[in-house]
């Protein structure tokens, strides 16, 4: 905090830091007094009234910067041009934050007047708006991003200190300079380039989903590797989290996959990315069983993923099995509809396997989250996807595909792998997917099936699993290339190959694969 305040004010600024009265921060008051600052003590729950009465001295039109402690790389020139702008085009606030400001995340400061934020205050407004100071002065007036630095294009990194790993990579880039006081913010975001839990990519990766099947079984008809050891895991998941990605794709049935991940996001991780998992498929709870002895089953689920996930509550929770939408007369269903009441869940959604379960997906109002498999080759979906797009508009409605390569299936060479598939003439279908890389001028086959997917508009998240960072980083800089266009998608469409139901979907793959 006391770097950040001096930073803030090496042009002649007055700072105040304004820190809550407990008696646990004593020792930060006495710090930041003995090097000179104004501090300020008040209320530790309502931050805005802090900041208020911390300027009681001051007149309405006070210009106000807030600015964070565990933002430590803003300094006063930066806060001088953010002024100018806040001036320049009369506004009441305005903001310099990540993605719409080009600049890292943590490398941010809010501007407006001390009356909005009186203002605020009289309205009384909620614990929420009372903690993070602004939103009613937002809703009022509407969020501007300072973006000058827009073309830099590094929204997607990250400067701020919410966790250990966050405190190593500032640390680290800190420790460049003689005195970090005086660098400034960009001297000091040029520090982030290649350090740990920082992007790899050109911009966030926010489609990529992580698929943890591979974390937690021997999972993949071309896994040569291996199931990853629980520290490789914990990279793999929180560089994908810092290359943009949003979701995280585990389930009950994943052998330890849950626990993987609750454990990887110990210690400031957690809220960085939803979580989506999947209800126990179920099949040990006998088909004529009772309302209470399903609820028993379902409930058991729950408490379990929530227990290894180290979580109080499920970001998403998915239905393994699309059937149990009416099995037992729909008790499985209407159980997690009273857990999602409650807060305990707080999206639905079902993993399909055909179009018909996508059309019972579809017809449930409830259900905010839809996966199924779809791939450059399978071509059943087809007739599915205006229904999909009239659902999309209706409601608030995620779509995320699995089984991109099909199990690895489409990225290999290995004809015996495709005839264990139930492929006759693997060669035909292999000979296909090489001439589509040439014509499409991708990279390789992972970049076209990746890309085929990308280019339909429709989809929301591919979910890819990973047992290596190396292929972590080559999924990262595929997703970071331009889609396949429209005329190349359409070639595609009509000149696939014609693969059965036993190859498309692998639970009639020919038992030993893998």
């Amino acid at each position: 905090m006391v770097l950040a305040a001096k930073r803030a004010a090496n042009t002649g600024r007055q700072v105040v830091v304004a820190t809550s009265n407990e008696t646990s921060d004593d020792g930060l008051a006495a710090i930041v007094e003995q090097y000179g600052l104004n501090c300020f003590r008040g209320s530790l729950e309502n931050t805005l009234r802090r900041i208020v009465d911390a300027l009681s001295e001051y007149d309405d039109e006070t210009i106000v910067f807030r600015l964070t402690a565990d933002n430590a790389f803003p300094d006063g020139a930066l806060l001088d041009e953010i002024e100018q702008e806040f001036i320049a085009a009369k506004l009441d606030y305005i903001c310099c934050n990540g993605e719409s400001s080009g600049l890292p995340y943590g490398l941010s400061a809010e501007v407006t007047r001390l009356g909005h934020l009186r203002e605020a205050l009289k309205k009384g407004v909620s614990a929420y708006e009372q903690e993070h100071v602004t939103p009613y002065v937002i809703k009022k007036f509407g969020r501007a991003y300072f973006s000058k630095y827009k073309y830099l294009n590094k929204g997607h990194y990250r400067c701020t200190i919410d966790c250990f790993d966050d405190y190593l990579c500032v640390q680290k880039v800190f420790s460049m300079f003689d005195d970090a006081v005086f660098a400034s913010p960009f001297e000091l975001m040029a520090g982030l380039e290649g350090a740990d839990y920082q992007p790899s990519g050109l911009k966030a990766t926010t489609r990529l989903v992580l698929g943890t099947a591979q974390l937690g079984i021997d999972y993949g008809i071309a896994n040569t590797i291996g199931k990853p050891n629980i520290e490789l895991s914990q990279k793999l998941i929180k560089t994908a989290i810092a290359n943009g990605v949003e979701f995280l794709d585990t389930a009950h049935a994943y052998g330890n996959s849950e626990e993987v991940i609750g454990k990887s996001l110990l210690g400031g991780w957690q809220g960085r990315a939803k979580i989506i998992t999947k209800l126990s498929p179920l099949a040990s709870c006998p088909q004529r069983a009772t309302l209470e002895t399903v609820k028993a089953f379902v409930d058991a689920s729950i408490f379990k993923s929530c227990s290894r996930l180290r979580i109080q509550s499920l970001d998403v929770l998915m239905l393994h099995r699309a059937s149990h939408l009416y099995e037992w007369n729909g008790a499985a269903w209407n159980r997690l509809l009273e857990f999602k009441q409650i807060g305990m869940l707080k999206e639905l959604g079902v993993s399909v396997q055909s179009p018909e379960e996508l059309k019972w997906a579809l017809a449930e109002k409830e259900i905010s989250f839809i996966q199924m498999p779809l791939n450059i080759l399978d071509w059943r979906w087809e007739d599915c996807i205006s229904e999909i797009r009239i659902a999309k508009a209706s409601r608030g409605l995620t779509i995320h595909v699995r089984s991109a390569l099909l199990q690895g299936l489409l990225v290999s060479n290995d004809t015996a792998l495709w005839r264990k598939a139930n492929v006759k003439q693997a060669e035909v279908v292999i000979k296909w997917l090489q001439d589509q890389v040439e014509t499409c001028g991708r990279l390789d086959a992972v970049d076209l099936c990746i890309s085929y997917l990308r280019a339909q508009d429709w989809v929301d998240g591919i979910v890819v699993g990973l047992e290596s960072l190396s292929q972590l980083f080559e999924n990262i800089k595929i997703f970071c290339l331009s889609p396949m266009n429209e005329e190349n998608l359409a070639k595609i469409q009509a000149s696939r190959p014609k693969l059965d139901e036993a190859t498309l979907n692998p639970a009639y793959w020919r038992r030993g694969l893998k």
